[in-house]
């Protein structure tokens, strides 16, 4: 499958941080992780979980969905991150271009697609100007997961799913389910969840989470 090529997740990530005026260490703190993985996500050596990259997002102010938009280049030396992080930009503007619609038909090859860490896949299958939501294919791998470290996740918004293929476990609050294909699942994203595929073959399906954006 080709899928449209969406720019690395830690340059936005870093100017998103920079224009908050956030230090990487304060960020990492704000967290619960390590300056380390914040840094090598920010430089491309690591991929955020689904999880972290949640928090990351609600610490920053901005949505999970802006992480899919091109934005310009980052600042490569510490004195153009010294001016970058000084300049007043709303962070409404990390977003990129607000009026960008995707659909209202995408094919496969029209899907940006964001490889997370656990071996988890999002692919961007639309997007209306001004709605406040994340519509997604999303693949757990074999042995994939929500949060690498095992360690449950909210955030903003109502969260719907619908397991299309494979066999998915949800963790949800202090309960737990077995999600096979054609089973669907809907709650408030601030219940602590995390998602993981105990299985040996790839559990798709499709999410919509709404009312999640900063």
């Amino acid at each position: 499958m080709s899928s449209a090529v969406v720019p690395p997740v830690g340059a936005r990530i870093r100017q998103a941080r920079l224009e908050r005026g956030t230090s990487l260490r304060a960020l990492a703190r704000e967290i619960g992780v390590s300056a380390s993985l914040v840094s090598q996500i920010e430089t491309g050596k690591s991929q955020p979980s689904v999880s972290t990259l949640y928090a990351i997002t609600t610490t920053l102010g901005i949505s999970v969905e802006s992480l899919f938009d091109a934005r310009d280049p980052v600042p490569e030396t510490a004195q153009e991150a010294a001016r970058e992080a000084a300049v007043p930009h709303a962070l409404a503007a990390f977003a990129g271009d607000p009026g960008r619609r995707i659909g209202p038909l995408v094919g496969p090859s029209g899907r940006e697609r964001l490889e997370l860490d656990s071996g988890v896949v999002w692919e961007r299958l639309g997007r209306v100007p001004g709605a406040e939501a994340d519509f997604l294919l999303v693949t757990y791998r074999p042995g994939g997961s929500s949060s690498g470290s095992g360690g449950l996740m909210r955030h903003a918004g109502t969260e719907y799913g619908h397991l299309t293929s494979g066999e998915l476990v949800l963790t949800l609050g202090f309960e737990e389910y077995t999600l096979r294909a054609g089973d669907s699942v809907c709650f408030e994203s601030t219940t602590p969840h995390r998602y993981r595929n105990d299985g040996e073959v790839p559990a798709v399906g499709v999410w919509f989470v709404s009312g999640n954006v900063q």
